[in-house]
């Protein structure tokens, strides 16, 4: 079992979330179908196309480290308030933003994401910020914390169109103002 985000209705009315209707997303089976476009992408968009969800487990370490902050997928924060674990329409347009520019960013190094590129996007993106050294040193302590006990970094190989895609999930979300549920 693993981390589903499923698109809801906002605001929930009545006890539970009503699910948004997969037809909201039906646009994301056209790039399923591109022949040009690697199989993982169009993996994720075809379950896009048919659920209305996303299957968050493999993109939660790599979401945290880009928003620097822990359970960004896992809705955690309203979790530990007692609260039903749901990203609202602003938060997904944080997570979509913060996507886009990633992407945006690492559109030079390739289209292959690895743990690697991703450090090297990140570190060009503070360099030039007001408190550069202090936010270098968080990200090499963030980035060292997701090595294992032998110093290995963590085997993300994703295609940068995947990434995209995640994006554009979570900007539709926002943009026609659903919530994400995360059901776990």
């Amino acid at each position: 079992m693993g981390l589903d985000n499923v698109a809801v209705q906002w605001p929930r009315t009545g006890r539970f979330y009503d699910p948004v209707a997969p037809a909201a997303f039906v646009d994301f089976a056209q790039l399923a179908d591109a022949l040009e476009v690697p199989s993982p992408t169009a993996a994720l968009a075809g379950h896009i196309a048919e659920t209305g969800s996303v299957r968050a487990t493999a993109y939660t370490e790599l979401v945290d480290l880009l928003l620097g902050l822990n359970g960004v997928l896992y809705a955690t924060e309203a979790a530990n308030e007692d609260e039903d674990p749901v990203i609202d329409p602003d938060g997904c347009a944080w997570i979509a933003g913060g996507l886009e520019k990633f992407v945006i960013g690492h559109e030079k190094l390739g289209e292959l994401v690895t743990f690697d590129t991703v450090g090297e996007v990140l570190r060009t993106a503070i360099a030039d910020s007001r408190l550069a050294d202090q936010q270098l040193r968080w990200l090499d302590t963030r980035m060292d914390s997701l090595r294992d006990e032998s110093g290995g970094a963590p085997q993300w190989a994703f295609p940068l169109s995947e990434l995209a895609v995640l994006a554009r999930f979570y900007r539709r979300c926002a943009d026609r103002a659903f919530a994400v549920y995360a059901d776990y």
